[in-house]
């Protein structure tokens, strides 16, 4: 799961992209309807990599509370953000049992619902595949074989092709010389 480049607007509802740097402004691109325009300096723009989530512990980044909700929900889609705010409130508490519900408003956990909807059909919430050990020990051989081979072919070559051309560069070189010793300077 990477959220890098993802970002909130306030007062603009949905997620954005951004896809180009301007002179005072970020270029985005709205994940739903795909079209773009600039966000400046003014607007009040949130990085979901940086957003946390209020519990009675430790507050938990969106990222933890999103790997949690995929689990739960088996990688499908959630519940419409638009559905009774009880029954919203009573699905987090099934992956986020202390999340500190004071604190968290109706809008905070329609839009915890909205987001992971949006980011499930971009096929951005998909988890990063661990690699176990024996796979890395099959990838290091792998490599040193290949480095192995690389290496030894490089060498054969070069020595090749810097063999034939000194021996093609110093006769030249000679008849050069001795050209030139021979011609007595300048113009002659």
């Amino acid at each position: 799961m990477n959220l890098q480049g993802i970002i909130s607007i306030a007062g603009r509802p949905g997620l954005y992209k951004i896809v180009a740097q301007g002179k005072n402004s970020v270029i985005v691109e709205s994940m739903t309807d795909k079209k773009r325009f600039p966000a400046h300096a003014s607007d009040k723009i949130s990085a979901l990599e940086d957003i946390s989530v209020y519990t009675t512990d430790e507050d938990v980044k969106l990222i933890e509370v999103y790997k949690k909700m995929y689990e739960s929900l088996n990688g499908n889609a959630g519940l419409s953000h638009k559905d009774d705010p009880k029954k919203l409130r009573e699905y987090v508490i099934t992956f986020l049992p202390n999340y500190d519900s004071e604190r968290v408003y109706d809008s905070d956990v329609r839009k915890l619902f909205q987001w992971y909807n949006t980011l499930i059909a971009e096929g951005l919430l998909i988890p990063e595949v661990e690699i176990t050990e024996t796979e890395e020990v099959a990838s290091t051989e792998t490599k040193a074989k290949t480095t192995k081979t690389v290496k030894e072919a490089k060498p054969a070559k070069v020595a090749k092709s810097v063999s034939t051309p000194k021996a093609t560069n110093k006769s030249a070189g000679a008849k050069k010389v001795a050209t030139v010793k021979t011609g007595g300077g300048r113009g002659k």
